[in-house]
């Protein structure tokens, strides 16, 4: 007889995790998010008689210690799009948002839907995620700084901004020598920017947030590398009615880093450069044009990784 795995949702915040699961009753209701809740559940896991797949959503920060315990544990757990776990609720005429409510919804969702696991990051990656963040973290806060400056009359205020500007210029050199060196230092990492650099127009910047937000990169065919990256276009028709086709969805920080990857490329890339030309002679915006350059560049850069040699261990 084949063994039913049982669900159990996890609705994770900041200090607390409210777990919902119909068919374990001896679980806590809520544990908190640290190490001893952490232990708490695993025990209780450990001690259960069926397999259970926890499902959780993604949250940041708040999940990549709980997760790590549950790998740690050999617990089975998968972690979504929040946005997919909110449309399962509406289409569930869930319209009330609470914690339990959640929870519940997770759980749900694990037994309609029965979501792929989650494997368990590599410490590099990991590590290089968070650097990468934080990167982009301090460009975002230099951008707001630096446009500061502009309509300030008054010269000490001018002359703090300019000084946090170097402050922040000095953190985000010294942070891409930390990611430079991490993929130095770390062979996967190392064999995978070397194909990426290969190509005219990839920068350091545009590797390493491939490397750490779309790792998928080389391991999906090139419709769906294209919606992951946010790079595929969705038809809006009804009846007689066709709608423009417009990209949404995927991945933010991989294709705002892809758009100004494909800035370059529409310059100097020798193959890249002739398609934007051709579609501004046909009469395409200088927007279409760019994204048809960012999804060919992400096309061929997920080619290149599939065809390449596999990295070394």
């Amino acid at each position: 007889m084949k063994t039913v795995r049982v669900y159990l949702g996890a609705d994770i915040a900041k200090d607390q995790i409210v777990l919902a699961c119909r068919d374990l009753a001896t679980l806590p209701p809520t544990i908190t998010n640290d190490p001893a809740g952490h232990r708490l559940l695993v025990k209780k896991l450990v001690a259960t008689s069926v397999p259970v797949q926890i499902v959780c959503e993604a949250t940041g920060p708040y999940h990549r210690a709980f997760l790590a315990a549950l790998h740690a544990a050999g617990v089975a757990v998968s972690v979504i799009n929040p946005r997919c776990a909110r449309d399962f609720a509406r289409a569930q005429n869930r319209l009330a948002k609470t914690d339990a409510i959640d929870a519940a919804t997770l759980a749900d969702y694990g037994r309609c839907c029965q979501p792929p696991l989650t494997a368990r990051p590599e410490p590099s990656l990991t590590e290089l995620q968070e650097l990468v963040t934080r990167r982009s973290q301090l460009v975002e806060d230099r951008a707001r700084e630096a446009n500061r400056t502009e309509g300030v009359g008054l010269r000490r205020i001018q002359t703090s901004l300019r000084r946090h500007v170097r402050y922040l210029d000095g953190e985000i050199e010294a942070l891409d020598q930390a990611i430079a060196a991490l993929i130095e230092a770390t062979p996967v990492l190392q064999a995978r920017a070397r194909v990426l650099r290969a190509v005219k127009g990839v920068g350091s910047v545009t590797i390493a947030v491939l490397l750490a937000d779309l790792p998928e990169l080389g391991s999906f065919n090139k419709n769906q590398v294209a919606a992951m990256a946010g790079l595929a276009p969705f038809n809006r028709d009804s009846g007689a009615w066709r709608g423009t086709r417009s990209i949404r969805g995927g991945r933010d920080a991989v294709r705002r880093i892809l758009f100004m990857a494909a800035l370059s490329a529409a310059r100097t890339n020798p193959v890249l450069k002739p398609v934007y030309q051709r579609l501004r002679a046909n009469g395409k915006a200088h927007k279409v044009a760019l994204v048809a350059v960012m999804r060919k560049l992400l096309i061929h850069l997920n080619s290149l990784l599939k065809s390449s040699p596999p990295c070394p261990a």
